[in-house]
């Protein structure tokens, strides 16, 4: 699934424009510090190793407008790793351990998701991302793992990436990215599904029963709990991800023609 300037994956003669989600967090360069979209290297350069071009997209005022002005620019979507969705948004009440609520993004991501939804522009979302979409879709989240599972596995804490082994369903899209079976994971995070969101299927859980992957019925989503992006030297997912906003990209581009 190699790829260069030129071509896509999947022979596109077009590289597909994703749009990744980003902070707007407190930043510092020289003598400025200010407030700036801000996103770790290793997410967009997942994109562009993989064929694809990377668009970063920071929380908008008057989000739903603005998310249908930039869906239509796009081809696929990431919805990244991040702080914790608000709870209220799933109708619980707040644990103490819950992040600060951020609805500037909560309410970008939403809008972009349902947007993307609605155009049938293909999603992968990580992480947050993943917890994002089950919001979205209906479901809720365990607010504090340890509380749940009574166990510190997916969050060692001081910036290092717990190591997982989660299980992937065979016959499932994520499985043909990736093979089904066991594989090795970079976690960081406490918080994970309760309840399922509507129209997705499991594709992926550890050992203690957590939610690891899920993808939409349609497979137009595909999202995991970890985070494929520290992992430089297996790209497969964004690989899938830029193969289908390719196919996506294509499709438009003859739709609007014959139009």
């Amino acid at each position: 699934m190699a790829s260069n300037d030129s071509e896509a994956p999947g022979g596109y003669s077009r590289r597909p424009v994703i749009g990744l989600t980003t902070y707007l967090e407190r930043a510092k360069q020289g003598v400025w510090d200010v407030r700036a979209g801000f996103l770790p290297q290793q997410y967009f350069d997942g994109v562009t190793a993989s064929g694809g071009v990377a668009v970063l997209l920071p929380p908008q005022p008057s989000a739903q407008a603005a998310a249908a002005s930039v869906l239509d620019g796009l081809d696929g979507l990431i919805l990244t790793g991040g702080l914790d969705v608000q709870p209220e948004l799933y109708g619980a009440e707040r644990h103490p351990l819950t992040d600060p609520a951020r609805p500037d993004r909560d309410d970008w991501e939403l809008a972009l998701f349902r947007g993307a939804q609605e155009r049938g522009i293909p999603v992968f979302g990580i992480c947050r991302g993943l917890q994002l979409i089950t919001v979205a879709l209906g479901g809720t989240l365990h607010q504090h793992l340890p509380d749940a599972l009574g166990t510190e596995r997916y969050r060692v804490g001081g910036g290092v990436f717990a190591t997982n082994t989660v299980d992937v369903a065979e016959g499932t899209r994520l499985a043909q990215l990736i093979g089904a079976g066991p594989f090795d994971v970079h976690s960081y995070h406490h918080q994970g599904v309760d309840r399922l969101g509507e129209g997705v299927i499991v594709t992926a859980r550890t050992d203690d029963g957590l939610v690891q992957a899920f993808e939409s019925k349609d497979g137009s989503v595909l999202a995991v709990q970890w985070h494929p992006e520290e992992n430089t030297a297996d790209r497969r997912l964004f690989l899938g991800l830029v193969a289908a906003a390719s196919v996506y990209a294509e499709q438009r581009m003859s739709t609007e023609v014959c139009a």
